[in-house]
């Protein structure tokens, strides 16, 4: 009881309104960017509405009490979200899947990922990533984000030039409430020209629907093993780069193994895949979180609290946050990812002999490229690696001399 009561004092000394706001806007990006791929996972294995709502609690749920849990033990921002590409993958490929067979096999999927977690499997192979790759990878996959807010202004520019100004005299005076305070400016200028719809905001509890499961060879070849491959590959390689990025060095073997096992509990109720947030993380992790590294634990405290009342309020909470522009959700994701996309970047390019690699981890990163179901940031990691080990690694093969404009000994 004295340790509970230490923990809670701790927790409301470090926690600040930045960082309140910091958990907020993550959970609205988040949820505002992915949460109709859910659905349409769901839709595509024959869920009900009902059903669908299940989704949504299980999934918040999860990624609450995980995320407040690991935020609280390790004192890091582990956020946590649901796998992206595997709702992708879902949406996709389940054609001729029950909904029971896909249960199955998110339970076989969870199994998977707590294994690669808890056996270390998967530590040992990013202590192999060089800080340089890391790093570019993280910067390439929050671009997008930073290019999206300012080419919303083609649409909104009053909105969003105005949520800009704010956001720079915020951090020439305010640096603290550097994001706060262009979102409030936004919600005010698009609440001033009756841009935010409540029609569907209908406040009602969302309750738990079981399904169970059925396990089936082709579940388990069509949706277990890609989905585990993707929410690894996809996901948590990401996830956890933006933590190591940001100067967390916390172990990943229990956040992946706890992910997993979270998955697994929950999998009946609709929670597919569970892992370690990216985009939304780099919310968490960011200066504007808080000024002291050791307190931004506090960010993903507050958005594993905003991720339950999203689950228990599900139909209410989803139709408020659909409810703000589109061009605010951009704008306001891009000016909170500024700081830590110029992080990585001045870390990718620091090290010169591994600058080329970044640069080519960046740019593969940041191009989107998709290849068999895994997205750019893998591809991006390995095209790195491959940089690195064709420039840097002694004991190249005979044969490149040549190429390297070396002179080759006379046969006469």
């Amino acid at each position: 009881m004295r340790q509970l009561q230490d923990a809670a004092m701790r927790l409301l000394n470090d926690i600040s309104l930045s960082a309140i706001n910091a958990g907020f806007v993550t959970v609205l990006v988040g949820f505002t960017s992915s949460a109709v791929l859910v659905f349409q996972a769901a839709q595509a294995l024959g869920a009900t509405p009902a059903q669908i709502g299940s989704w949504m609690l299980a999934l918040c749920i999860g990624m609450g009490v995980t995320g407040i849990a690991l935020s609280l033990r390790y004192k890091a921002p582990i956020a946590i979200a649901w796998s992206t590409s595997g709702a992708a993958i879902l949406a996709s490929g389940a054609s001729g899947i029950s909904l029971e067979q896909a249960t199955g096999a998110f339970i076989v999927c969870g199994l998977l990922i707590a294994l690669c977690g808890f056996s270390g499997w998967f530590e040992r192979i990013v202590q192999r990533i060089p800080q340089a790759i890391a790093s570019g990878m993280l910067a390439g996959i929050l671009l997008r984000f930073g290019l999206d807010a300012f080419a919303a202004m083609q649409s909104q520019f009053s909105l969003v030039f105005t949520m800009f100004i704010a956001y720079l005299l915020a951090r020439r005076l305010l640096p603290r409430y550097a994001v706060m305070a262009p979102l409030l400016v936004g919600i005010a200028i698009a609440a001033s020209r009756g841009q935010l719809d409540f029609a569907g905001v209908e406040p009602s509890l969302t309750r738990p629907e079981w399904v169970t499961p059925e396990f089936s060879l082709q579940a388990m070849i069509g949706i277990a093993l890609p989905l585990f491959a993707v929410t690894m590959a996809s996901q948590n390689l990401p996830g956890l780069t933006v933590l190591r990025a940001s100067g967390y060095q916390t172990s990943s073997s229990p956040l992946i193994g706890w992910t997993g096992l979270a998955t697994t509990l929950l999998a009946p109720f609709g929670a597919y895949a569970l892992n370690l947030a990216t985009i939304t993380a780099a919310i968490c992790t960011g200066r504007e979180a808080h000024e002291d590294p050791g307190r931004r634990y506090t960010a993903a405290v507050a958005a594993g609290f905003f991720y339950l009342l999203v689950g228990l309020f599900g139909s209410a909470i989803g139709a408020l946050f659909l409810a703000f522009p589109r061009e605010l959700i951009l704008a306001i994701a891009g000016l909170a990812l500024l700081g830590t996309i110029g992080n990585g970047l001045a870390s990718a390019l620091q090290e010169e002999k591994h600058r080329e690699a970044a640069l080519i981890t960046f740019l593969v990163t940041a191009s989107g490229v998709t290849l068999l179901g895994v997205g750019s940031a893998f591809w991006g990691m390995l095209a790195g690696g491959l940089a690195i080990l064709l420039q840097t690694r002694p004991g190249l093969p005979q044969w490149l001399p040549r190429l390297r404009g070396k002179p080759q000994e006379s046969r006469d």
